[in-house]
């Protein structure tokens, strides 16, 4: 029952921080510092940590599935259009060719260093520092924001040029946890002109592809000879960021609507340096 209570609590970390730019991973790896699972295989938690993030993207599905959906099936959606072209959403499926862009960065570097990275950075000291720094970069980004006005703002104005630049801020959130992956994103296309909005949809639907091949690169890494106690925290976890993430992702896309990302970069910096004076004085 412990062990219950501690994937709950983790799936609702996830799902709180997986969308708000303060770093999932690096408060799954805090929190896990302080209340770790006790009886699961060695590398349960490296496993745990990236496949719950599943839950959290099947909210994205949900919420925004009208955008992403790339099938015209019903005669609504075809807008009287005839033939096999008429089944298929141009828009989104150029979207989808831009997001797959995006991913390529991150998911090369993943293939081939992920077990460097995991074995360097993956440490309360590298979180806190990484909270710190992008705290502060959010902070600066958004006073220079303030008098410029945003290039793209609409997902449509994106070009393949600026998909491929979002996904190379993306590899910093692959290397360093703590930097957040929606962090990344959103701060690399505010610096390239992208609106808050855009910038924060377009890092949802980015992360539906990048969660999926992370997850299943960790799974097979881990191999499948889960236990039963495994599986249960693994579904539970997940279950968890999914509904908390519902919530969390309706409330920033309000909040962005009216506020820019200051707050959390404060955040960021008192987080990290709670986190540095714990581990150091522990």
């Amino acid at each position: 029952m412990l062990e219950i209570i501690k994937a709950i609590i983790y799936g609702i970390v996830e799902g709180v921080t997986e969308w708000l730019p303060i770093s999932s991973t690096g408060h799954l790896i805090l929190v896990e510092q302080l209340i770790p699972f006790q009886g699961t295989s060695e590398g349960f938690f490296d496993m745990f940590d990236v496949v719950i993030q599943l839950g959290a993207i099947l909210a994205v599905v949900v919420l925004f599935w009208g955008q992403i959906w790339p099938f015209a099936l019903t005669k609504k959606e075809r807008q009287g259009q005839t033939g096999i072209a008429a089944y298929f959403k141009k828009d989104i499926w150029v979207l989808w060719f831009k997001i797959l862009v995006s991913c390529v960065p991150a998911a090369v570097i993943g293939i081939l260093f992920d077990d460097v990275f995991n074995a360097l950075f993956y440490n309360p000291t590298c979180v806190a520092l990484a909270l710190i720094i992008f705290g502060v970069a959010f902070i600066v980004i958004e006073n220079w924001n303030k008098s410029r006005n945003p290039k793209v703002t609409a997902l449509s104005e994106i070009t393949y040029q600026t998909a491929l630049l979002i996904g190379v801020f993306q590899v910093i959130a692959a290397v360093f946890p703590g930097t957040s992956r929606s962090g990344a994103t959103i701060v690399g296309a505010l610096l390239i002109g992208v609106s808050r909005t855009v910038a924060a949809e377009y890092t949802f639907f980015l992360a539906i592809p990048v969660m999926f091949g992370a997850s299943l690169l960790k799974v097979v890494k881990f191999g499948f000879a889960f236990t039963s106690v495994e599986l249960v925290l693994l579904a539970i976890g997940t279950v968890v960021s999914f509904a908390v993430s519902l919530f969390v992702l309706r409330f920033l896309m309000g909040y962005i609507k009216k506020h820019d990302f200051k707050v959390f970069g404060w955040y960021r910096i008192v987080l990290g340096a709670v986190v540095l004076l714990f581990f150091l004085v522990r």
